[in-house]
């Protein structure tokens, strides 16, 4: 994907897609190694490209 079409999703949106899951569980899959691939900001904040967010959740769904 184009990453000039491409957005940054905070932690809350991510969230929020995944129907509620806890910012705790979120940062517990990405101590795993099992969440999407993201980006971490001078500022400390974490934010995931939504083609990487995309892709990590079909990979989930193709597991099952």
């Amino acid at each position: 994907m184009d990453r000039r079409r491409d957005e940054l999703m905070t932690v809350p949106q991510i969230l929020a897609e995944l129907g509620g899951v806890s910012r705790r569980t979120f940062y517990r899959w990405r101590e795993l190694g099992q969440a999407p691939e993201a980006i971490k900001l001078p500022n400390g904040e974490i934010r995931v490209w939504r083609s990487d967010f995309d892709a990590w959740l079909h990979g989930l769904a193709e597991a099952a």
